[in-house]
């Protein structure tokens, strides 16, 4: 060991074990103070980062399982830029701030930006007006709605809207309501279910019930309302009509928030089972979705409305006293001028009632984001064995004499129905000839010789004939598909042989088909390259809610009593996503029943846009006494419709004024192009048909836009 004074002389310690960092002295070492202040301004400098790759989430505002201090907020920031507010609270002065309940302060409700990034201005507007009439801030104590837009406008994804905001937010900072049901028809099921998918792709879990067992469903069903709590795991049920029907005890039991009813003018009758039994669910928000909510009479309409807001009109006695009688009287062609005043009076008043809980907007909208449409009213002629045939048939059945009173027997409509068939084609009521039916006694020598029903021959029906025209010029000049649509199956059938003759490639759907396969078909055609050329439809077949956009050219081959059916049908393929110029044909045969049916159309057309268009210049042209004239044959005419119309824009049969500035297809009749020969046209594809058995043309388009139409 050195001796101390060693030590005390300043020579170091040192280990001989380890080495030391830095110089030991007895002063203590400073840093450098430039190089300490970079450090901390090179921490300050970058911002808090949660360490999970790519996370997007909040930054530590929200500490789990720790309340916030301070008022609530909403579900979704109001002030992003396109936020669709649907609630505002009311501002508060500082001092009210104060004393206000932080826990009780109303918050905003913005629609989830998901959605409303895909949503139209006029959709926007429709799920404001849908959100203020089920939280009862249109109609004080009412909380129903009718979703009336015409077809092609989005009615489905704007209520998947408000379902998806009533589920999730209100005011109040919890949801409105836990569970919503919706109620379609059979083939729309699975639709109403992709379209939530689509739209809100797995952020919800709906139930879609369309077939099983009845012990399955009942099971389905208790389970779906027995769920409770701020999350249902399936908050959305999707059910028929039938289904519910035949189950509606399980349901209710139980309370729904908000019970949607789509293609609801199946509702139009209190009397049926389906009405009644969704009347007494325990549910006050009801929305009813319709694209025709007025189909035969108003007091139809009064049921639709009375379904979604009992009372606002009355009883159905007092409707019928107060609105129903005036109003018909006044639209009736046969009117005083008193009584139409007074049916113009009361309707005023209808609409100002009923326009607070229904939206409707019409196609024309569509005009913005579609192609034109040219919609085209043919009348064909009947082939000389169809006249004939015709003629026998009114001299021995005389069903005009069964009519009395404007009121149809059993008799008349069958006569009615033998008639439709024949304007079709002689081949549809071959059979009545051979079992020589009343009407048709004798009928069997004018067919042709040799006659069997095997083969189409097309060149016995006028409308079949043009039909045939149609379709071989569209297939030998463009890439065009078609919709044939037809209220009879048989009809349907010829059309199969037909194709089956001339090599198209084609598809069916008509109501036997299962719900799955008829999607699977319809997404099949509507692809660009399937070779189908042909999709044909049975109106009755629920053309309702299908999207044929793969064609873009739709024969109507016959005219149905019901305005509806044939607008359900006609809207196939001009709606979303349709590309090309589209051509609706709809085929009458000239001076027959099919014109006055369509004329007996236009009556309820009429009636139906004077409630819920409320287009005042609807001409009165038909008189409901008008039914006798259904049995009569008018051969020396090229159109009985135009005729009835007495237009003053023809002479002679020859246009010499064009439509008023501003009509178009949505116009009366009287405001179309008329064409007694195919110069004036705008469809080369009936130009080249014309010669076929065309006698007279209505045309007009959708919106201006005519330049340059392929």
């Amino acid at each position: 060991q050195k001796p101390v004074s060693e030590m005390e002389s300043g020579e170091c310690y040192r280990s001989p074990f380890r080495k030391p960092l830095a110089q030991l002295t007895n002063r203590p070492h400073c840093l450098d103070s430039s190089q300490h202040e970079a450090f901390i301004r090179s921490i300050l400098s970058k911002p808090f980062k949660v360490p999970i790759p790519n996370y997007k989430g909040p930054l530590g505002l929200r500490a789990l399982g720790i309340k916030r201090a301070g008022l609530r907020s909403p579900l979704h920031d109001p002030f992003e830029e396109g936020a669709l507010i649907l609630y505002e609270p009311p501002l508060l002065s500082a001092h009210d701030q104060l004393k206000i309940d932080k826990d009780k302060a109303p918050v905003h409700v913005v629609v989830d930006p998901v959605l409303s990034r895909v949503l139209r201005p006029h959709q926007r507007e429709g799920v404001k007006f849908l959100w203020d009439c089920v939280t009862s801030r249109r109609i004080p104590g009412s909380h129903g709605c009718i979703m009336a837009d015409e077809m092609g406008l989005g009615k489905t994804l704007q209520c998947i809207t408000l379902m998806w905001t009533l589920l999730r937010q209100s005011p109040d900072c919890k949801p409105e309501i836990e569970k919503a049901m919706v109620v379609s028809p059979s083939s729309l099921v699975r639709n109403w279910y992709n379209e939530v998918e689509k739209w809100l792709g797995g952020r919800i879990q709906p139930l879609a019930i369309d077939g099983g067992s009845k012990e399955e469903i009942d099971r389905k069903l208790v389970g779906f309302m027995n769920q409770r709590g701020l999350r249902v795991p399936s908050p959305i049920l999707i059910i028929s009509y039938e289904t519910f029907r035949l189950h509606a005890e399980a349901v209710q039991k139980g309370s729904v928030g908000l019970v949607i009813c789509d293609e609801g003018h199946r509702l139009k009758n209190s009397e049926n089972q389906t009405y009644q039994a969704l009347n007494s669910l325990n549910t006050p928000r009801r929305v009813l979705i319709s694209g025709t909510p007025i189909q035969n009479d108003l007091l139809e309409y009064f049921s639709l409305v009375h379904f979604v807001n009992s009372g606002i009109l009355g009883t159905a006695q007092e409707f019928k006293r107060h609105f129903e009688i005036p109003i018909l009287k006044g639209r009736d062609a046969d009117a005083s001028e008193a009584e139409r005043h007074k049916g113009e009076e009361r309707l005023k008043e209808l609409i100002s009632i009923v326009n607070r809980c229904l939206i409707r907007r019409t196609s024309d909208i569509l005009s913005k984001y579609l192609p034109v449409k040219i919609e085209q009213v043919v009348c064909c002629r009947l082939t000389p064995l169809q006249a004939e045939l015709y003629k026998n048939f009114l001299k021995q059945a005389k069903p005009a004499e069964e009519l009395k009173e404007g009121k149809i027997s059993v008799s008349s409509l069958s006569s009615i129905t033998s008639l439709k068939k024949l304007c079709n084609h002689p081949a549809l009521i071959h059979d009545k000839c051979v079992e020589e039916e009343e009407g048709f006694t004798g009928a069997l020598d004018l067919f042709p010789a040799g006659y069997s029903t095997k083969s189409v021959e097309p060149q016995l029906s006028g409308k079949m004939l043009v039909l045939d025209y149609i379709l071989a010029v569209t297939k030998s000049t463009s890439n065009d598909k078609v919709v044939l649509v037809s209220n009879y199956t048989q009809t349907l059938d010829l059309f199969e042989k037909l194709c089956r003759n001339r090599r198209y490639l084609y598809v069916r759907l008509d109501g036997t088909m299962s719900i799955k396969k008829r999607a699977k078909i319809v997404e099949r055609f509507n692809s660009p390259s399937s070779p189908e050329f042909i999709f044909m439809l049975s109106s009755k077949a629920g053309g309702c809610g299908l999207n044929l956009i793969g064609a873009n050219r739709l024969v109507m081959f016959d005219p149905d009593w019901n305005p509806a059916n044939d607008e359900q049908a006609m809207a196939r393929v001009w709606r979303d996503g349709q590309k090309k110029t589209c051509y609706i044909y709809r085929l009458l045969s000239t001076g027959t029943i099919e014109e006055k049916i369509f004329q007996r159309q236009t009556h309820k057309k009429a009636l139906s846009s004077c409630v819920v268009d409320e287009e005042q210049d609807v001409e009165r042209h038909f008189s409901l006494g008008e039914l006798k004239e259904l049995f009569t044959l008018n051969e020396n005419t090229t159109s009985d419709t135009h005729d009835k119309i007495k237009c003053r824009r023809c002479v002679n049969g020859h246009q010499i004024r064009p439509p008023p500035e501003g009509s178009d297809c949505t116009s009366d009749l009287s405001q179309w192009n008329h064409c007694a020969d195919k110069r004036g046209l705008q469809d080369s594809v009936l130009k080249a048909a014309w010669d076929a058995a065309v006698t007279f043309t209505f045309h007009h388009h959708s919106h201006e836009e005519q330049r340059g139409i392929p």
